[in-house]
């Protein structure tokens, strides 16, 4: 936002984020697990949803409640908590010691919650939780003598004090990180769990003197004020940095998620001795979608040990050994979660004393692969229906599988090996922070972060970077699970790299990783390369052939390609086209070896000139189209006529000027003496060709071509090309060059049917503003077909069209619709016209400030406007099938592979959508939620 920072923007701007206080004294602001609505993530957040909705099927959940939602609106709008709202927790709280036996700020048997944050979207790590929050020094020794562990004791009250100084009262990490690593210096201690209970008294009131230097008042004592001013900084975190990155990232709308709970749970320890333990699971197995049990485990840790990365734990199956009959409760809360969520669920838990509490489950985060096989095995396992397959999956989320992969014949050793926690291919320059790594990614370059372990702090610099690389961490770990989630590779526990910030270089035995060296990274198999690996095309997975089975047979709009080759044609079809619906045959004119053909064309003085030159380029793009054709057959192929302006196919009037200096400086060299080719090439950097004919009149000719071909260039020129000669002026200021490229298609088509092949060719005119212009061309085809299938003995069948993309095309519709047989909407062009902005200035300039500040909710040249270009584009169907019922309709603009312009496709009942071969399987899955949730678009458009 321009120089504002998310913290100059906390409480200033809150209505761009959708915010909504509420005032009513009557509003109930507070729900216990027993009593709230497992359904309403929207009031309760999802954390605090499914707390409830455990709890009331059964399931050995902590006693609690939840803040709603709305009161932490109410509290951002007015910066104080709703009033009565704390008088409210302590009644909720006195609930909790009556239900186990334990008194809050009490003197035997202390009773302690966590404060947990959770919006009704997941965000994980993006907010705030503080734990063992009710210690104080009193209920320290009340605690140490309930459990009869003063190491258990001072290691909880050593980590509140860390987490509340951090969450509730502002103090970075690293002030009490400095003493904590101090300690273990000097007992000489590397691992945290060596410490004894002296060491962690030691670091204890060295935590409460930072709390006291850096506030200038002592740690809270009060019970009940910790708690509020906790309830208050979860609450704020909706507003922190990272989460506000993190929704404008993934466009978390006020309507999916606005404000977070506040979830106060009644603490369970998994760090009370060796049959205590915590640990997160996945239902199924988040980078496969293999239906295991999946996920990690510390013994007699906290929970923040296991996703923070600071120990790396142990695989699941290993508790198996460890605690057989633990094991077996785990495998069955696995299966009543599934079975009740039926989705995929990443939980976590902790053991304590034997038994085991589930804390918390949502939907698992799984890379693309992974929901794409799960989908298809849940619904042959008869747990979900077909619907549902289809729409639990984003169909963006699907261009991770069409990411290239590394090559598996690769013969590069890799310098380590970690975990692999989210399968991809990464390679960048390896950074160590995250702003240098937001700063990099910013400017265009590729990064790989590589870190001891992730912060919730760095995700700026997750969203900037190709890949993420951890020393320590599991595959539960931060890291893993908000790569997961990003679609991004990550390798985790790499425990063989040393990683030292200060130096800003990483050491893998005697080899040094400096900061800009360019490193590799496999997610998939946890291998790190030093330098670039090659890599392959991928492949469409069986799993998601049937999954887009699926989504055909929900599909009302057909998917087409935007290909231009043969070989695009081929890709096209893998990934699923039922047709080409635009073929640029400027495309084919780019060619090497005929822009020669092209330029002499464009230089032609006179038509019977030009007509000569495009005799030679006929035979050459009929059999391309006979190719075209061949390929697709039996689908549509839709051949847009010549469209750019002629200059493009030419030099620019810079490159003409140096050519024509350089060789009449070798005129000049050349002239009576004889001069070699080895002297020429020093003083000239462009030569005439062929060099063995250098002589006087060779480059005099020469020089005439290029002056002949400036003059050209100069005649040509235009002030805005966009909207200036291309399109069908082409076509009616040199008819000869629309007549030659529809005798290609036509005799492309007759060739095709003589061999038997059923094809569907559409020739479609670009630029059209008026109905004259259609029938002018329409003319050209009539007078060619007839030719044609005189000539080849035949009938043909093709349809003629046009693309609108011109504002007055759109208002004429119903007189062009006389004419076409189709439309196209080129929403390109149509949205620069619509908008009165080319695409090149608006992005270089002033388009991202539009999208950021909300002037405009999206670039509309990637989705589609509907509330201006979308209504044109309403306007113009209904008026053409108003002329002409049966009108086909499509889109081949490069909104036509964006989702939520698909859905807007649907709406307006197109008949089609075309964009880019790697776009197909998410256009084709976009095409299946458009029907399937129509009647949503119709409530909400």
């Amino acid at each position: 936002m321009g120089a504002r920072t998310p913290q100059t923007m906390e409480f200033g701007h809150l209505s761009a984020y959708g915010y909504r206080g509420k005032t009513s004294m009557t509003t109930q602001y507070i729900f216990s697990f027993q009593q709230g609505d497992g359904k309403n993530k929207a009031l309760l957040g999802g954390k605090g949803a499914n707390l409830c909705e455990m709890t009331q099927i059964g399931l050995n959940v902590p006693p609690g409640f939840v803040i709603s939602t709305e009161a932490c609106l109410d509290y951002l709008q007015h910066h104080r908590l709703p009033d009565g709202l704390m008088n409210d927790v302590r009644h909720h709280m006195q609930e909790i010691e009556r239900t186990t036996g334990k008194t809050f700020g009490g003197k035997s048997q202390p009773l302690l919650v966590s404060v947990r944050s959770g919006s009704a979207i997941s965000m994980p790590g993006m907010m705030d939780t503080i734990l063992n929050l009710g210690l104080n020094r009193e209920t320290l020794q009340d605690l140490i003598e309930a459990t009869g562990d003063p190491r258990f004791g001072f290691d909880a009250y050593r980590r509140f004090i860390q987490l509340f100084g951090k969450v509730a009262l502002g103090i970075p990490d690293e002030k009490f990180d400095a003493h904590f690593e101090e300690v273990k210096r000097q007992a000489g201690i590397k691992a945290d769990v060596a410490l004894d209970a002296d060491h962690l008294k030691e670091i204890s009131e060295l935590f409460l003197q930072v709390v006291r230097e850096e506030t200038g008042r002592p740690f809270p004592e009060d019970v009940y004020e910790q708690l509020e001013l906790a309830i208050k900084a979860v609450f704020d975190s909706w507003m922190g940095r990272r989460a506000v990155d993190y929704r404008r990232e993934f466009r978390v709308t006020e309507k999916m998620a606005n404000g977070t709970a506040a979830n106060i749970v009644t603490m369970v320890f998994g760090n009370m001795g060796n049959d205590c333990a915590t640990g997160v699971g996945f239902t199924r197995n988040p980078g496969t979608g293999a239906n295991e049990m999946y996920g990690e485990y510390l013994v007699n840790a906290q929970g923040e040990d296991v996703v923070a990365g600071i120990r790396t734990p142990k695989p699941v199956h290993e508790l198996a050994k460890e605690m057989p009959d633990l094991y077996r409760q785990l495998s069955e809360l696995r299966n009543k979660l599934e079975q009740h969520y039926r989705e995929a669920q990443d939980f976590e838990y902790t053991i304590e004393r034997g038994v085991l509490y589930c804390l918390q489950t949502r939907n698992a985060k799984m890379n693309a692969a992974a929901m794409v096989r799960t989908s298809v095995e849940m619904v042959k396992e008869g747990l979900i229906s077909k619907e549902r397959a289809l729409l639990r999956i984003n169909p963006e989320l699907l261009e991770q599988l069409l990411h290239p992969q590394l090559d598996p014949h690769n013969k590069i050793p890799p310098l380590a090996q970690g975990l692999p926690a989210s399968p991809g291919a990464a390679c960048g320059k390896c950074v160590f922070d995250a702003d240098t790594a937001a700063m990099m990614g910013k400017a265009g370059e590729a990064v790989i972060l590589l870190r001891e372990e992730t912060k919730p702090e760095d995700i700026h610099g997750f969203f900037a970077a190709q890949g993420i690389l951890t020393s320590r961490g599991g595959k539960t770990s931060h890291a893993a699970v908000v790569a997961r989630g990003m679609g991004k590779a990550c390798v985790a526990g790499a425990e063989d790299i040393r990683v030292d910030v200060r130096s800003r270089r990483a050491q893998v035995g005697e080899v040094l990783i400096h900061e800009g060296d360019i490193i590799t990274i496999d997610g998939g198999t946890g291998l790190i390369y030093l330098g670039e690996i090659p890599t392959v095309a991928p492949t469409v997975s069986e799993e998601l052939q049937t999954l887009l089975g699926w989504a055909d047979e929900y599909a009302e709009l057909k998917v087409h390609a935007n290909a231009d080759t043969p070989e695009g044609a081929k890709k096209a079809l893998a990934y699923g086209a039922a047709g080409i619906g635009l073929c640029r045959t400027e495309r084919m004119f780019n060619a090497k070896e005929r822009l020669p053909l092209v330029i002499d064309m464009i230089l032609a003085e006179d038509p019977e000139s030009r007509a000569a030159a495009l005799e030679k380029l006929f035979p050459i793009q009929r059999e391309d189209f006979v190719k075209l054709f061949t390929a697709m057959a039996p689908f549509p192929v839709t051949v847009r006529l010549l469209d750019p302006p002629m200059h493009e196919f030419l030099p620019s009037e810079h490159q003409l000027e140096d050519e024509i200096q350089a060789l009449k400086k070798y005129e000049t060299m050349i002239k009576g003496q004889r001069v070699t080719l080895e002297t020429l090439s020093g003083h000239l950097t462009t030569l005439p060709a062929p060099f063995d004919l250098l002589n006087e009149e060779v480059i005099s000719k020469a020089i005439a071509k290029k002056e002949l071909m400036l003059k050209k260039v100069r005649d040509l020129y235009e002030v805005n090309p966009m909207l200036g000669h291309r399109g069908v002026r082409l076509g009616m200021s040199y008819p000869e060059i629309y007549k030659m490229q529809i005798r290609s298609v036509l005799e492309a088509a007759a060739l095709c049917a003589q061999q038997g092949l059923k094809i569907a060719p559409e020739i479609m005119v670009p630029q059209v503003i008026t109905a004259e212009e259609l029938k002018r061309v329409k003319e050209y085809v009539a007078e060619v077909r007839q030719e044609t299938e005189t000539r080849y003995g035949l009938t043909l069948d093709f349809k003629f069209g046009t693309m609108i993309e011109t504002v007055r095309a759109c208002t004429r519709a119903g007189q062009l619709a006389e004419l076409a047989e189709f439309f196209s909407f080129g929403t390109n062009d149509l949205t620069q016209a619509t908008f009165s902005f080319s695409r090149e200035d608006a992005e270089n300039k002033f388009l991202p400030l539009y999208n950021e500040v909300g002037l405009l909710e999206d670039n509309p040249f990637e989705v589609l406007d509907v509330k201006g270009v979308g209504q044109l584009m309403k306007m113009t169907a209904e008026f053409g099938r108003h002329t002409r019922p049966g009108l086909k309709i499509g889109i081949c603009g490069e909104q036509g592979g964006h989702p939520q312009s698909i859905r807007f496709c649907h709406h307006i009942k197109l008949d089609y959508v075309s964009c880019s071969a790697p776009r197909i399987p998410i256009a084709r899955l976009a095409a299946a939620h458009a029907k399937l949730l129509e009647h949503e678009f119709f409530n909400h458009s």
